[in-house]
């Protein structure tokens, strides 16, 4: 037995909008949920909206963050909260937090993992988008679970502020924090990745650089090879970098597609005074890079293709829920149209299988079956569960 079901609502946050939202879902799945997400906006009244969602929907199991635009079954909204739950007798739950990010992300990654059982089959976290290191708490977690169990998810945003992001845990309001659910039981679950994005220029190595931070590119400043590049429009870095993101080339990266082959980098800042380029993930020193550019056209394109690969990947199995998560980035480039990205993945993956997600500052998701989670930029992620 599953199913799944979502509610959203855009209204003023409060203790009562929440109840709302918990006994909504309630009564729409007809029963108590023994897991439900949470996403919404980091609109004022956030502790209030959260307290009344867990006083009412019914589990202990609520997890979920702040974002940068809500994503469920009706479609694609902004400055809303979306509340998504699941009723089954096939899969149990396990959710896991850990405070303290930024001070070290991979021990956090670690911590995170040991909380959960050895029974975990599937996990989806919700970091903090400003003071973590998506790859290091990654890193942490596969350091004791094991690069095969696939780790999907999405960095927790605040809109376009990025000043402060929020996770949610239980009743709990959590921020600097990585939270974590973990599946077990009987289901499977096949994931997708596509960014639309393809290589220009020259292929570049990465001669200085530590962690997030890029120096040198060839022997040269980056900021100066950048410039070479852009002319004039690299004063309008790292915006311009949204448009133009840094695609790693490493084997590692590559999908069992050729028509992706780099996981990407979002620029988020820049030092004017000694050159370097800061991104919103790690880049790796001595590693090739290219710039990379898109559209709105292959944008849609490829989140059609990230559900198919999904789908792919689930093989034989019907499709249950689509958990989509995709970077704000993307909806930057799309603007108007960020809707028909949400429409495209739920009319691929079928328009009566519930979806849930988010606009993210970041996603996890491994590339290929079998291989290692890895946090990406400016990517549509979707991961399925489906049963036989």
């Amino acid at each position: 037995m599953f199913k799944a079901k979502t509610v959203a609502v855009k209204d003023k946050f409060s203790v009562e909008m929440g109840r709302r939202m918990g006994r909504s879902l309630t009564e729409t799945l007809g029963d108590r949920p023994r897991a439900a997400w949470l996403f919404s906006s980091p609109g004022k009244g956030l502790q209030e909206l959260l307290a009344g969602v867990a006083e009412t929907v019914g589990t202990d199991v609520l997890i979920g963050c702040t974002t940068h635009g809500e994503i469920s079954s009706t479609g694609f909204s902004g400055g809303s909260a979306v509340l998504g739950g699941i009723v089954t007798d096939r899969i149990d739950f396990h959710i896991a937090s850990v405070n303290g990010l930024g001070l070290d992300s991979e021990a956090a990654g670690r911590n995170l993992a040991q909380q959960l059982p050895d029974s975990v089959r599937y996990v989806q976290i919700f970091s903090d988008g400003l003071t973590g290191n998506g790859c290091a708490i990654l890193r942490g977690m596969m350091s004791w679970m094991g690069e095969q169990i696939p780790i999907c998810g999405g960095a927790a945003a605040d809109g376009d502020k990025f000043q402060r992001t929020w996770q949610f845990c239980g009743p709990e309001l959590l921020s600097d924090s990585v939270v974590a659910i973990g599946f077990s039981g009987d289901f499977k679950v096949g994931t997708g990745v596509q960014s639309g994005w393809s290589p220009i220029g020259i292929a570049r190595r990465v001669t200085r650089s530590s962690g997030h931070v890029l120096y040198e590119l060839d022997g040269q400043p980056a900021l100066e090879v950048y410039k070479r590049f852009f002319g004039k429009h690299v004063e309008n870095l790292p915006m311009v970098g949204i448009e133009y993101p840094l695609g790693l080339m490493d084997g590692s990266c590559l999908l069992d597609d050729p028509d992706y082959n780099m996981v990407l980098r979002a620029s988020v800042s820049v030092s004017r005074e000694n050159g370097s380029i800061s991104f919103a993930g790690e880049i790796p020193e001595d590693s090739m890079v290219r710039l990379t550019c898109g559209d709105a056209k292959c944008t849609l394109e490829a989140a059609e293709k990230a559900v198919r690969l999904a789908m792919l990947d689930l093989g034989n199995c019907d499709p249950a829920i689509v958990f989509f998560f995709s970077c704000m980035a993307r909806r930057i480039v799309l603007g108007r149209r960020t809707a028909e990205e949400v429409e495209v993945v739920r009319q691929e993956a079928g328009a009566g299988v519930p979806l849930l997600g988010f606009y993210s500052y970041g996603e996890f998701c491994r590339t290929r079956r079998g291989g290692p989670s890895l946090l990406h930029n400016e990517t549509a992620t979707v991961s399925i569960l489906g049963f036989q």
